[in-house]
């Protein structure tokens, strides 16, 4: 998702107005994917269009290190809940962001699994981008501190109130801390559903005070499920089309999943905007995620989103958490130069 950064993606800094305004279009990247024939297994062969929307460049370059910094301490996951949060929808999440580094794998495959291709991004001194993604502290904003309209930059204005609030607020970490924002069902942002359904960037010194990697991903369920929620609902203008059985029992959360995933993997490869993204405007890059949008499984690519695992309950998912099931997104491995996950066949 694009991640872009939070918009603006770049590591430059002209002015504010024109850092919150360089933002991108949606593009389909269907030569990113890896040929391989449909193989027939416990698996769904539901030929579906990438309609899950990320903010994207369009350009299709060679990934590229451009001597940033990558994420190699530790991670800490601090979560914002702005807006009426069900706390059965904050379990689901929650536990995704605790599998990513959990240390049992035998419930292969797992989230775990995916994050070791996350893990092979390096920066300049060799250093892997950590092992270890944890959950922080979290911050509920339950009365929309900011309103229910927020734009791409007044979310560096919620998460200023996060760090800087007179109660409990959030801990600084500048170099392994990652502030999640996730809106609530009733609350829009900029460009979501036309253009995003989620993206990452940094935070400003002159509005928060520090620089944070941040990202921002929106719950879809009364705005955008088609768009957002793919493939668990579907566009109403695809006639039909039918949804795949949510792994959780919670069509717009469970696509939230891979959104967070998307982003957290892009925030860990590039947090600067200035380490790993093909293109040579930074403005406008194809980070680790965006060269895989869409694809889930071995064979993925165009309109098909790849083999994936059908349960016996009839839901679809592509790895374990540490208790649930999830659907994630591969992301591009540039040791052998193609998408990959866990759950691939080959």
């Amino acid at each position: 998702m694009r991640c872009r950064s939070d918009g603006s993606r770049r590591s430059m800094a002209p002015s504010l107005h024109t850092l919150s305004l360089l933002f991108f279009f949606f593009l389909r990247l269907s030569t990113a994917w890896r040929p391989l024939p449909h193989m027939k297994n416990n698996v769904t062969e539901l030929e579906f269009g990438g309609y899950k929307k990320y903010e994207g460049s369009s350009e299709f370059v060679k990934l590229k290190y451009h001597m940033g910094p990558v994420l190699t301490s530790n991670i800490t996951v601090h979560i914002i809940w702005y807006g009426t949060w069900p706390s059965s929808q904050k379990r689901i999440i929650r536990e995704f962001i605790n599998s990513i580094s959990a240390a049992d794998d035998r419930r292969s495959p797992s989230v775990s699994g995916w994050w070791k291709t996350v893990q092979l991004y390096t920066d300049q001194t060799g250093s892997n981008i950590t092992r270890s993604v944890r959950l922080g502290e979290e911050k509920n904003d339950r009365l929309l501190s900011h309103g229910k309209t927020l734009t791409r930059l007044s979310i560096q204005s919620v998460i200023k109130s996060a760090v800087t609030a007179k109660t409990k607020p959030l801990p600084i970490h500048p170099k392994g801390g990652v502030y999640l924002l996730l809106t609530a069902d009733d609350v829009y942002v900029e460009d979501f559903c036309q253009n995003v359904c989620g993206f990452h960037y940094f935070t400003f010194p002159s509005i928060v005070g520090y620089t944070l990697p941040y990202a921002w991903v929106g719950n879809s369920a009364k705005l955008c499920p088609g768009m957002c929620a793919y493939p668990f609902s579907v566009p109403d203008y695809i006639p039909g089309l039918k949804p795949l059985k949510s792994p959780n029992g919670e069509a717009a959360i469970d696509g939230m999943i891979s959104v967070i995933a998307h982003e957290i993997a892009e925030v860990a490869s590039n947090p600067l905007a200035n380490a790993w993204y093909a293109g040579e405007d930074p403005s406008f890059p194809v980070e680790i995620a965006d060269l895989c949008e869409g694809i889930y499984g071995t064979g993925g690519g165009g309109s098909y989103t790849g083999q994936m695992l059908n349960d016996e309950d009839g839901a679809t998912y592509n790895m374990h958490g540490i208790r649930r099931r999830f659907l994630v997104q591969w992301v591009w491995n540039h040791v052998v130069n193609y998408c990959t996950g866990p759950n691939a066949l080959d």
